[in-house]
């Protein structure tokens, strides 16, 4: 299986549930990192993350960053692990009692 890296994507979290979002192509945002914007053109994901930090002053998300992405087999894998990780949707069970959406502390 070939990997090439073929650009970057904008990764965030999102404020409400705290999900990890990717910067969609046809705008807005996805879980779905095969829907994501991505590009090989370093202007293009400069204005990708400057648009990606608007929605961050608007309380939408938090810490947007881009994140080099790789492609084989027609699919999209994160290049570093952190991202892979996070990439992959939550790494604790949502089946247990008391998992089953966020909680709210005070």
């Amino acid at each position: 299986m070939a990997m090439h890296t073929t650009g970057q994507m904008v990764l965030a979290s999102r404020l409400g549930d705290g999900r990890v979002i990717f910067l969609a192509a046809a705008g807005g945002w996805t879980e779905d990192i095969a829907h994501g914007a991505l590009t090989a053109d370093q202007a293009e994901a400069g204005r990708l993350l400057a648009e990606a930090q608007g929605d961050e002053a608007r309380n939408v998300l938090v810490e947007p960053y881009l994140i080099a992405v790789n492609e084989a087999d027609g699919k999209r894998r994160p290049v570093d692990w952190r991202e892979a990780i996070r990439a992959a949707g939550p790494t604790v069970r949502s089946d247990l009692p008391g998992r089953s959406g966020p909680r709210l502390y005070r």
